[in-house]
């Protein structure tokens, strides 16, 4: 995750909140985002998110949208 999201995420207090992450990437998937977005989102429940590799994103829409109709 970008130091700019840890940024972010310290200023706000999100209990109760659901946080679905996505992102892009090249290669290295969700990396440790969503085990880092349980430690500094305490009480916010962290969903199973989406990673799309970058040189796949153009062509990702039916993927995303598949995956946000079943997150949401």
């Amino acid at each position: 995750m970008p130091m700019a999201m840890y940024t972010f995420l310290e200023h706000y207090d999100l209990t109760g909140k659901r946080i679905i992450p996505f992102c892009t990437n090249e290669g290295s998937g969700m990396g440790s985002s969503e085990r880092d977005l349980k430690k500094i989102c305490k009480g916010a429940a962290i969903e199973k998110g989406l990673s799309i590799h970058g040189a796949e994103a153009a062509d990702s829409r039916g993927t995303v949208e598949a995956w946000i109709k079943k997150v949401l």
